[in-house]
């Protein structure tokens, strides 16, 4: 009896815990079911639908997709410069901010204030104001043809020119480096000083060290960075949309752009949510086959290097 008794009341003491650990995490599983979950479904199931905001869906099964597929020419036109863009964007960003926290990753008078300069246009890059700031700069009378004025060199439109708008989207990006190299510094601070002490006994020279022991050191942390900014490449949507709009002749319609130009300005929710189901698909996928390869490039240094 006094056994049973025992056991009932540690059940009781369970479920009260069980009860208050539920109670504290409520707020964020009510609005993961809310906010995210919700959402998901609803979309998964409008993206079956013909859907305008302005009367109920329409049920059409799998003809979103079929479209998408084999009529919409310039779908294709937008996945193939989202592509492009990260697939040179990405990278750049990633060297330009490893070659940053190189450089500041020495103990140096001041170099504090500079990391904090360097920082700040990933904090205000995505920014309104910076696309419009950066739509000037290169536009017909902006400072960069300004500049090439006092060395004699005629400007241009770079933001219409179809052959140049894609490359100040790219520019763009890649100077919000600001978040991979305060990775990338972190990455090096955990590298152990005793192997560069070593390298140096040996006489290995600079570039030797950077091959052999910094870049292998560091690919955790590259494939944390080229995971996030992959993703981030494929849902860019400010740069293109407020500094080219999509142009010029959809040299810079980005995934993201044709598909708020669908849900937005064409009123085709349901195709819009077809095309986001698609992203995520290939998003998925992409990152599967980074987090595959790791085992290929990564060296995890408590697993041997496995």
């Amino acid at each position: 009896m006094l056994g049973a008794f025992h056991k009932s009341s540690v059940l009781k003491k369970l479920i009260v815990r069980e009860l208050v650990g539920l109670s504290f995490i409520s707020p964020w599983l009510l609005g993961f079911l809310v906010f995210i979950i919700g959402p998901m479904i609803a979309s998964l199931y409008l993206s079956f639908t013909n859907y305008d905001m302005l009367s109920s869906p329409e049920w059409v099964g799998t003809k979103n997709y079929i479209h998408m597929f084999t009529q919409d020419p310039r779908y294709w036109t937008s996945l193939k410069i989202t592509f492009l863009f990260v697939l040179i964007a990405v990278p750049l960003k990633l060297a330009f901010a490893l070659f940053i926290a190189m450089l500041f990753n020495a103990n140096r008078r001041g170099v504090g204030i500079y990391r904090t300069v360097y920082y700040i246009p990933s904090i205000i890059g995505g920014s309104v104001a910076v696309s419009v700031m950066w739509k000037q700069l290169f536009g017909l009378h902006g400072a960069l043809n300004s500049g090439l004025a006092l060395l004699g060199i005629a400007g241009q439109d770079w933001v219409t020119n179809p052959n140049t708008a894609l490359w100040t989207l790219i520019t763009m990006v890649v100077w919000q480096f600001g978040s991979p190299m305060l990775i990338f510094m972190a990455g090096l601070k955990q590298i152990p000083l005793e192997l560069y002490e070593a390298a140096a006994v040996d006489g290995a020279r600079p570039l030797s060290n950077f091959f052999r022991i910094t870049l292998p050191m560091l690919t955790p942390v590259i494939f944390f960075n080229l995971v996030m900014q992959m993703i981030g490449g494929f849902m860019s949507f400010t740069q293109s949309f407020l500094v080219t709009g999509g142009g010029p002749l959809d040299r810079t319609l980005f995934y993201a752009v044709y598909l708020y130009q669908k849900a937005f300005t064409n009123f085709q929710m349901g195709y819009a949510s077809a095309m986001a189901w698609i992203l995520l698909l290939i998003i998925a996928f992409l990152t599967a086959l980074v987090f595959k390869s790791s085992s290929l490039w990564v060296y995890y240094e408590s697993e041997g290097g496995k």
